[in-house]
């Protein structure tokens, strides 16, 4: 933001970006007028879950990215997106084939040693907008409501018909709750 000489901006992050934003929002709070965060949370991740990152990184190691692109597909989708959505899922599919080994495993490594944001979650005083897939298996509706009780500006939007990458799964929903957000955060400046 400093080079692009953005003093203060609006922020979205969607999964892993969330978790950027919501570390961004606590270290520098007067940079920010909103927050859009989608399919994401604020708690660290429990130690069986960082095992299974870690077995995920050997995993890649040893056998490459295609088991890991199976398996991380099953989990990023709603079961009825595998029907209406198969261009998204074949195009997210490639895109983690066509992300290097050493990047995945860096990622994978940077999920796991987050710090959970949630206790600071009540200092965050602009809007910010919770959205999520009413079928994401990695951070379910519940996860979204909780962040949203510690917020006072904050709404919560469950996504229909889909799961972790509820932009892709219900575009039309998911960029009307945007639009709508936005059009109401600026309309007050």
């Amino acid at each position: 933001m400093n080079v692009l000489k953005i003093d203060k901006t609006s922020l979205c992050g969607l999964s892993m970006g969330g978790y950027i934003a919501l570390n961004a929002i606590e270290n520098h709070p007067v940079r920010f007028e909103a927050l859009a965060l989608s399919d994401t949370n604020c708690i660290a991740d429990p130690p069986q879950v960082k095992q299974k990152r870690m077995d995920t990184i050997e995993s890649i190691r040893e056998f490459g990215v295609e088991k890991y692109v199976d398996d991380s597909i099953m989990q990023l989708f709603a079961p009825e997106s595998f029907t209406t959505h198969k261009k998204a899922i074949s195009d997210v599919k490639e895109m983690i084939l066509n992300t290097s080994e050493q990047s995945l495993s860096k990622t994978l490594h940077a999920l796991a040693q987050r710090k959970a944001t949630c206790s600071k979650l009540p200092e965050i005083t602009i809007p910010v907008l919770f959205l999520v897939g009413e079928e994401d298996q990695i951070t379910p509706p519940e996860a979204s409501e909780l962040m949203n009780q510690k917020i006072k500006k904050s709404t919560t939007h469950i996504i229909s018909h889909a799961g972790h990458l509820s932009n892709l799964e219900n575009p039309d929903e998911f960029n009307e709750h945007i639009k709508t957000f936005f059009a109401t955060v600026y309309k007050k400046h």
